[in-house]
């Protein structure tokens, strides 16, 4: 129960690292570092699949050889990782040897179980993607062979047409394994929306699997057999154990010191492989499954997800230069929702780098250093006595530590930092409510336990900050005359009473403004809009992006204070739950809406009405008596649907 186990996928290198790929390595740092300051021993793995026909083909074409092709890229990943200070403990590359050797090993073993057999598979197959396509992704294929078949799911690109020997994994053999496993553990996969479409899949009926290749030459030698490789995925999803010394000798314990994992991070785009192929691995092979899989949405820039098949991604080391590596970890953590795509600006980047962490975190350090030094207040003590403003603050720390613990425990890593950014801000009300710059000579015992509240305020924030911004909280602990060490400045550091005395000591500013805003893509795309509103015409193109999805009304209830708002919990399938205002209540009583399906826009920027979020909006059609009615499907259809 004291150890922790995170992965990352292993990451294709054909190129360098893009934000795609740091967002995922990003969230599995966080949560590494949070289990460390709960005081637990952690392995976080991370590494690169470097295996494959598409990295033999983009080899060939820079005139390298595989291995000489991805030994270029490695450094790439490792400074990039060490740039935005990923602190993982072991990186894997399926090139290492003793990865090749277990491997091997392990394809022997289900040989011999009679879990792998020799057949031949024809079908269609995306090489960029390294997938076959299922029967229900290739209806409408073209009868000529020769032709691009039907578009991959995933990338968009056309597939093409083999047929080859092959050694196939009886996959079909562990589908109701499978399923009573998913049902026995209804929280395997975070969000649920994600396992409901793993159920889903398996439910429609599994085929065996193809597990070598003879068409590539570039990969794992299938034991026995030197004209076939190991199949991508058979190599890959395996390094999760061989990291950890898998069928190596002398390392069992190691390996069954770590395994199961705890959390395995992802994005939604290999969740199959990773929930249904690998679970059936695992079986076969009797070892544990995984304790859960986080599976989050992908980054989007405009209506496309970030990725390098798109060729649209965005380079880390500019971020790195332009930002620097915490704010750009805060803006990841804080800003994309686990459970839905994300939109990526510049701009949005820069307004949370002004208002949360230049305005509202980094003023108040420096403000209270520098006016307790004025006031000649160096060293702060723990007051005789706490106002019921400070116990009120104090309290306020006890319940957003308690939150974030309970949304961490579901990974829910966007909503567990919007608690600490709200306790943020209430140690700014508080401070500007006690006015210490008036109390510094009118009265300096009040005005010590201002200043002591808040530093042990800022030393609550510092250390629950620090899985996200580490070496920026560490500036912030240092301010007030702390060293951060794992050991001392653990989660349980933080309960019971405001009991500690601060040094405080002036520290550069923690976060510049950025006075300017940056020139991108988005910049061009609002200024077309605007030109376009004039017009009063659109394009095509400018109405595809808007996202209109079916979901179902799960709860209403009025809006204390106003007399036109609902507050709505909407159900939108695979864009998870929203809350939504809408200004319907002198039409509709709230629950006239709940369980009805209406059309949402799923993609505005979330807006701050009556101090609470705002997630979408609700479509409705004025009557000519000027009441409102929603606008809903024709029949029931499955939440998340897209309208077009």
């Amino acid at each position: 129960m004291n150890k922790f186990y995170v992965t990352t996928p292993i990451y294709y290198v054909t190129a360098k690292p893009h934000l795609g790929t740091l967002y995922t390595t990003v969230l599995a740092d966080v949560i590494n570092r949070w289990q460390q300051i709960q005081g637990k021993e952690t392995f976080f793995l991370t590494g690169t699949d470097e295996h494959g026909q598409k990295i033999a083909m983009a080899a060939d074409k820079a005139g390298k050889s595989p291995k000489e092709f991805t030994d270029s890229f490695i450094d790439a990943y490792k400074d990039t990782w060490k740039e935005f200070e990923i602190d993982y403990s072991h990186f894997i590359r399926t090139t290492d040897e003793y990865h090749v050797k277990a491997i091997q090993q392990w394809l022997q073993k289900l040989i011999d179980k009679g879990d792998i057999y020799k057949s031949s598979y024809n079908g269609w197959y995306c090489t960029p993607c390294e997938t076959f396509l299922s029967d229900k992704e290739t209806e409408g294929a073209p009868e000529d062979k020769s032709q691009d078949g039907p578009a991959c799911p995933s990338c968009s690109r056309g597939t093409q047409y083999i047929e080859e020997e092959c050694y196939f994994f009886k996959l079909s053999k562990y589908q109701d394994r499978l399923l009573d496993f998913y049902k026995s553990h209804p929280d395997f996969i975070f969000p649920q929306e994600r396992g409901n479409e793993v159920v889903s899949f398996v439910e429609s009926g599994l085929k065996d699997l193809c597990m070598s290749r003879t068409t590539v030459k570039w990969g794992i030698p299938f034991p026995g057999d030197e004209q076939h490789v190991a199949y991508v995925w058979a190599d890959a999803l395996n390094n999760y154990i061989t990291a950890i010394g898998y069928l190596q000798e002398g390392k069992q314990a190691e390996f069954e010191k770590w395994w199961p994992a705890n959390v395995q991070v992802m994005g939604k785009d290999i969740v199959r492989f990773h929930a249904v192929i690998w679970p059936a691995f695992l079986m076969a092979s009797d070892l544990p499954l995984p304790e859960h899989l986080l599976v989050h949405g992908w980054i989007k820039v405009g209506d496309q997800k970030m990725s390098k098949s798109l060729g649209n991604v965005m380079d880390p080391r500019f971020l790195y230069q332009e930002y620097g590596p915490d704010a750009v970890r805060y803006f990841l953590t804080t800003q994309m929702a686990i459970t839905q795509d994300s939109p990526f600006s510049l701009q949005d980047l820069e307004g949370r780098i002004n208002s949360d962490l230049a305005n509202e975190m980094g003023n108040l350090l420096n403000r209270m250093v520098t006016l307790a030094k004025r006031g000649g207040l160096d060293l702060v003590s723990v007051p005789a006595d706490w106002s019921e403003a400070s116990l009120k603050l104090q309290a306020d720390a006890q319940k957003m530590v308690k939150d974030v613990q309970d949304y961490l425990d579901t990974y829910s890593l966007h909503m567990a930092y919007a608690e600490v950014k709200r306790f943020v801000a209430a140690v700014n009300a508080y401070f500007h409510a006690q006015e210490p710059w008036k109390l510094v000579k009118s009265d300096p015992t009040k005005f010590a336990e201002v200043i002591s509240a808040t530093a042990h305020s800022l030393y609550v924030i510092g250390v629950m900050y620090w899985p996200v911004m580490p070496d920026k909280m560490q500036a912030l602990l240092s301010a007030i005359g702390v060293e951060f060490s794992i050991e001392k400045n653990s989660l349980a550091s933080l309960r019971g009473a405001w009991d500690k005395s601060f040094t405080l000591e002036q520290v550069p500013v923690l976060f510049k403004k950025i006075e300017r805003k940056k020139v991108s893509e988005e910049v061009k795309v609002v200024e077309k809009k605007e030109e376009v509103k004039e017009s009063g015409i659109i394009d095509i193109k400018d109405f595809m992006k808007v996202n209109l999805v079916v979901g179902t009304i799960e709860s209403a209830e009025a809006v204390e204070g106003s007399d036109k708002l609902l507050k709505l919990q909407v159900n939108c399938g695979d864009k998870g739950v929203r809350q939504i205002f809408a200004g319907v209540k002198k039409f509709y009583e709230p629950e006239a809406l709940v369980g009805k399906q209406a059309v949402f826009v799923v993609n505005l920027k979330p807006r701050k009405i009556m101090g609470m979020e705002s997630q979408g909006m609700m479509l409705f059609a004025e009557k000519e008596d000027g009441g409102l009615s929603f606008i809903s499907p024709g029949a029931q259809v499955p939440n998340g649907s897209a309208l077009r």
